[in-house]
């Protein structure tokens, strides 16, 4: 588990690391914002994730992700909510990626 307290304080880690790539969803792929790949998810592999609960309301809760594709050598993150926050299109990218590992 991470020591960082923050959501900002871990991508600003992750950051200097290389993980310079913001992920966002496009269907059934990863976009990045400053290039112009998608991801399906055999090319990439998920490094490390965090979890975080909002220090006031336990329903504010995110997963970070760092996601690193040898093939296109990029890295980068993706935050995704957790529990009722959680976005089904991330889900099924992660869990893909987790049946591959398996």
């Amino acid at each position: 588990m991470h020591t960082l307290r923050t959501l900002s304080q871990t991508l600003a880690l992750l950051k200097k690391e290389g993980y310079t790539e913001d992920f966002n969803l496009n269907g059934p792929y990863l976009a990045g914002q400053r290039s112009a790949i998608q991801l399906a998810p055999h090319e990439f592999v998920v490094d490390q994730h965090f979890r975080f609960e909002g220090a006031s309301d336990p329903a504010d809760s995110a997963v970070l992700y760092a996601i690193s594709s040898a093939r296109f050598n990029l890295k980068g993150t993706l935050v995704n909510g957790y529990g009722i926050s959680s976005d089904e299109a991330a889900d099924q990218i992660i869990n893909a990626i987790r049946e591959q590992t398996i």
